[in-house]
C-alpha cells in the first residue's frame, strides 16, 4: 500500500531520517480505536445501555456534560474510516467491542444487529489487508450487570467469559490477535477508587483492589475462551504503565516510588506473569476478595504476549499524612495540551525492563499518543508538528529497546480519530487523532501527523 504525499511540514523530515531502517522488517505499524469513544449509535440496532452512557448522562461527570452518543458516528462511517486507514498505509488497527451492542442485558439474548456490524467491520479490514486487533472490554460494561454488582461482584467475571465465547464464536475465524482487557488499573483505581471515570464509585483502595481481582479473572475466563474457540490465534492484556521516580533523592521518596511501582505497574502485572500480587502494600492484600489466592494459576494461564500502553512517567513523593505516594509535578518540562509531561526514555526503559525483569514472550505498544489543540488552517491542513515530534521522540525510544533485546512486535498511535475522550469530553485539549474530527459535520482531515506517520510507515522498515 503506498503511502501519502508528503503535506507535513519539512522539519519534519529529519525525524523520517533518522527513524529509516531502525524496524524490523515485519514489524507493525497500526493505530487504535475504542468503541464507545468513536462508534456513536447509542440507541440503535438493539444496542444496551453501558456504564459510560450512564456516567457521561449524568450532571457534572464529563466536560460540559459531554457524552459519546454521537462521538465519531464510526457505527454508520466505518467504511470511510477504514478508507482512511488505508490511506495512511496502517496494515493493523486495533479496535474494541462494545459488549452492550451484543449483549444489550450483560449476559442471556444475543443481539445479532450488534454481531453484524462486527462481521461487517472485521470483512472490510481485511479486505484492505489490515489486520485486526480486537479488544474484549475497553471499560464499557453494560449497566445491567453494574446493576448487579459489576466488577464488585465474581459474577461480572464469569459473564465476560460468557461474552468473550460469543464473540470468539463469531469473529474468531478471522481475528486472530486478542486483547482481553484494556487498562484495569484504570478501571479499578479512577473508576472505583476515586471515581472520576465510570462508574462513578470512590471507595478508595477497598473498591480498586476488588474490583482489579474481578478484571483480572475476566482475563483468565477470556483467554481460556481464545484457546478454546481460537485455537490459532494469539492473546494478551493490554496495561497503562509508567515508570515511576521518586521527586527527591530521600529515602521517604525512594520508598514512595516503590509503592507507586507496585500499584501502578506490577499489581497487574505479576499475577498474569507470576500468578501473584506484589507484596509491597500488606494492607492490599487484606483487600483481595475471598478465595483470590484459587484464581491466581487461572489468571496466570500463558499469554503470548503484554501489550503496553504508555503517555508519560510518574514522578512521587512520600504523603507524610497518610504514608502513600503522592504524585509530584516538575516545572519548565514540555508538557501536551492534556498537560503530561513528553517523556519518551520512559517508554524505552519501561519495554527493557519488561524484556529483562519479567521476560515477557512479545511486546507490544497498544497505544501512545498525544492530545494537543486545534484543527483545520485556511489551507485547510491540521498543522500539529508537536504531535508528529512527540511521536517521532517516542519511536525513536521503541527502537533503542529493540536494539537492547525488547521483543516488540508492534506500535499503535492513539489514536486514528480525534475522540470522545472520557472524563474530558470534546474538550480540544484532549484531541488525540491523527485525523481531524469536525463533531458538528463529522468531517474528517487527515493531519499533518497522519501523513508524517503514513510516510514513516514506508521507511521505518528495511528496504526490501
Amino acid at each position: 500500500m503506498s503511502s501519502l504525499s508528503r503535506e507535513y511540514s519539512p522539519t519534519a523530515d529529519e525525524s523520517l531520517r533518522r527513524l529509516s531502517g531502525l524496524f524490523p522488517a515485519d514489524f507493525n505499524f497500526g493505530t487504535a480505536t475504542a468503541a464507545y469513544q468513536i462508534e456513536g449509535a447509542a440507541h440503535e440496532d438493539g444496542r444496551g445501555e453501558s456504564i459510560w452512557d450512564r456516567f457521561s448522562g449524568t450532571p457534572g461527570k464529563t466536560f460540559e456534560g459531554h457524552t459519546g452518543e454521537v462521538a465519531c458516528d464510526h457505527y454508520h462511517r466505518y467504511l470511510d474510516d477504514i478508507d482512511l486507514m488505508s490511506r495512511l498505509g496502517v496494515n493493523s488497527y486495533r479496535l474494541s467491542i462494545a459488549w452492550p451492542r451484543i449483549l444489550p442485558n450483560g449476559t442471556g439474548t444475543v443481539n445479532q444487529k450488534g454481531l453484524d456490524f462486527y462481521n461487517r467491520l472485521i470483512d472490510a479490514l481485511l479486505e484492505r489487508s489490515i489486520e485486526p486487533y480486537v479488544t474484549l472490554h475497553h471499560w464499557d460494561l453494560p449497566q445491567a450487570l453494574e446493576d448487579r454488582g459489576g466488577w464488585y461482584s465474581r459474577d461480572t467475571a464469569e459473564a465476560f467469559g460468557e461474552f468473550a465465547a460469543i464473540v470468539l464464536g463469531a469473529l474468531g475465524d478471522r481475528v486472530h490477535r486478542w486483547i482481553t482487557v484494556n487498562e484495569p488499573w484504570v478501571v479499578a483505581w479512577i473508576g472505583h477508587g476515586e471515581g472520576r471515570h465510570a462508574p462513578g464509585k470512590a471507595d478508595g483502595p477497598t473498591g480498586a483492589i476488588k474490583a482489579g481481582h474481578h478484571l483480572l479473572l475476566a482475563h483468565a475466563r477470556a483467554v481460556d475462551a481464545v484457546r478454546s474457540l481460537s485455537p490459532k490465534s494469539r492473546v494478551g492484556i493490554t496495561l497503562d504503565m509508567s515508570p515511576v521516580f521518586p521527586f527527591t533523592d530521600s529515602a521517604e521518596d525512594a520508598r514512595a516510588a516503590t509503592l507507586m511501582d507496585a500499584t501502578k505497574n506490577r499489581w497487574f502485572l505479576e499475577p498474569v506473569l507470576w500468578a501473584q500480587y506484589p507484596t509491597d502494600i500488606p494492607a492490599y492484600l487484606d483487600l483481595l476478595p475471598e478465595g483470590a489466592g484459587d484464581d491466581m494459576s487461572a489468571i496466570a494461564a500463558p499469554t503470548d504476549f503484554v501489550g503496553v500502553n504508555y503517555y508519560s512517567r510518574a514522578i512521587v513523593g512520600l504523603d507524610p499524612a497518610t504514608q502513600m505516594p503522592q504524585v509530584k509535578h516538575l516545572e519548565n518540562v514540555e508538557r501536551t495540551g492534556s498537560g503530561w509531561e513528553v517523556y519518551a526514555d520512559g517508554l524505552r526503559d519501561l519495554l527493557i525492563r519488561l524484556q529483562e525483569e519479567y521476560r515477557v514472550p512479545s511486546l507490544l505498544v497498544t497505544e501512545n499518543g498525544a492530545a494537543y489543540a486545534g484543527g483545520p488552517d485556511g489551507s485547510g491542513h491540521v498543522r500539529d508538528g508537536k504531535r508528529i515530534d512527540y511521536l517521532a521522540k517516542h519511536l525513536n525510544a521503541a527502537a533503542e529497546a529493540i536494539d537492547r533485546g525488547a521483543k516488540l512486535d508492534g506500535y499503535f498511535v492513539w489514536s486514528l480519530l480525534d475522540n470522545f475522550e472520557w472524563a474530558s469530553g470534546y474538550d480540544d485539549n484532549t484531541r488525540f487523532g491523527i485525523v481531524h474530527v469536525d463533531f458538528d459535520t463529522q468531517d474528517r482531515t487527515i493531519k499533518d501527523s497522519g501523513h508524517w506517520y503514513s510516510q514513516l510507515i514506508t521507511t521505518a522498515r528495511p528496504s526490501a
